[in-house]
């Protein structure tokens, strides 16, 4: 790095000695900006720092940020010359932070927080259907507890919030109403069978995903990846056949969740925007809310009314009734924010990864809890299915991958 120095000077005819040379020593490295992918393709919500649609698109492996792109730091020039008290940085840099140091272990403790809150809410939202049977009205409180955590973190200003116009709200309202019924479906479909049957039938997502892509976008999709769909297809299938829960409520339920969240994934992909995922989350919300309130008004206020809520209160208690309410709300608003915090961070095959064994820890974990029995047929096909999925994942991660290298290059 160049400096100009100054070694002498002459203020109204004085003359000024002159003075020694400071000069700059080290290392000043200014990190290059380097810009990857398209415009178009999107990010990955569930739930955020990028719609940014990372909020949206949590089985979308393809979409989560690279390493590459994330910003360096810039490290400060170390100086010679010495400061007044005359210590002297020998390192020729700032002290590096627990964070910096160690990013395996903090990236570790995300997906650890991200399984435990995914695990706990879909535990805890089964145990509530299971003395409070009433879908459409508990995700209207899924929602409405996140709305109210993001206005109280917009009152204090973390974060700030952003200001929103008629051309983002005509390009949220889309996305946030396909996350409304994909939201609404999926809880129809946890009340009517098991944890683990919902989970096992939403391993589909990417089969629906792919086809819109093919079919709706028109973008082009490898003959491996379609092959690598079929075990999900067939094990799926064959988990349905024998599985003891089966309703057609349930599975219809979940179908239509998965095809609602296909959906939200392509208007998510129109809606790209440079404000902050966290921001766009809330908006998200606010709009799915109040898309969610009057079919839960219609379908379930007379029941809820009637006896609804006296049935609740009479098997578990107000507070316990109130307060379970309260947690699955803010479980599953905290776990859709700590699963984008945990996505960003890493490359896109780990990201696959860290979506089926996700998927494989909320299955595992709902049939020990609640004890599901299930049939081998059943178990052998819930295996094949997330294997499927796992195969899909890695393809797709390694497609992305080539894209952006022969980009980059």
């Amino acid at each position: 790095m160049e400096s100009r120095v100054i070694s002498g000077a002459t203020v109204r005819g004085i003359a000024l000695p002159p003075k020694p040379p400071v000069r700059l020593t080290g290392n000043c490295s200014f990190p290059a900006l380097k810009v990857t992918g398209k415009l178009t393709d999107g990010g990955n919500l569930i739930w955020g720092r990028q719609l940014r649609p990372a909020i949206l698109l949590e089985g979308s492996p393809a979409s989560v940020v690279s390493p590459v792109t994330k910003r360096e730091t810039l490290r400060p020039c170390s100086a010679a010359a010495s400061s007044p008290a005359g210590a002297s940085d020998s390192a020729g840099g700032a002290k590096v932070g627990f964070l910096e140091k160690y990013p395996a272990l903090v990236t570790g403790f995300f997906f650890f927080m991200w399984y435990f809150l995914n695990v706990i809410f879909n535990i805890l939202n089964k145990k509530i259907y299971n003395y409070f049977p009433y879908p459409y009205f508990v995700s209207v409180i899924h929602l409405f507890v996140g709305v109210i955590y993001c206005l109280l973190s917009w009152a204090v200003g973390l974060p700030k919030r952003a200001p929103i116009d008629s051309n983002l709200l005509k390009l949220l309202i889309p996305v946030a109403v396909c996350h409304a019924l994909g939201h609404v479906t999926s809880n129809v479909s946890f009340a009517a069978v098991a944890v683990s049957f919902t989970h096992t039938i939403k391993a589909l997502e990417p089969f629906f995903n792919a086809a819109a892509s093919q079919f709706i976008l028109g973008q082009q999709i490898p003959l491996t990846l379609w092959l690598s769909l079929a075990p999900v297809v067939i094990g799926v299938s064959m988990a349905s056949l024998t599985e003891l829960s089966f309703n057609w409520t349930g599975f219809i339920s979940a179908m239509i969740s998965n095809i609602s969240f296909t959906y939200r994934s392509i208007y998510s992909k129109k809606a790209m925007t440079d404000m902050d995922s966290t921001n766009l989350y809330a908006y998200i919300s606010i709009i799915a809310l109040i898309v969610c309130i009057p079919p839960a008004v219609i379908f379930e206020g007379p029941q809820l009314l009637k006896h609804g809520f006296n049935d609740a209160i009479a098997k578990v208690g107000l507070t316990k009734f109130v307060t379970d309410l309260f947690w699955v709300g803010m479980f599953y608003h905290l776990y859709n924010q700590l699963a984008t915090n945990t996505l960003e961070r890493v490359a896109p095959l780990t990201h696959a990864v860290g979506n089926v064994l996700k998927r494989v820890f909320v299955i595992g974990f709902s049939i020990l809890v609640f004890g599901n029995k299930i049939s081998l047929q059943t178990g052998i096909g819930t295996s094949i299915a997330i294997a499927g999925v796992a195969m899909y994942s890695f393809i797709k991660a390694k497609i992305e991958e080539e894209k952006r290298q022969m980009k980059a290059a």
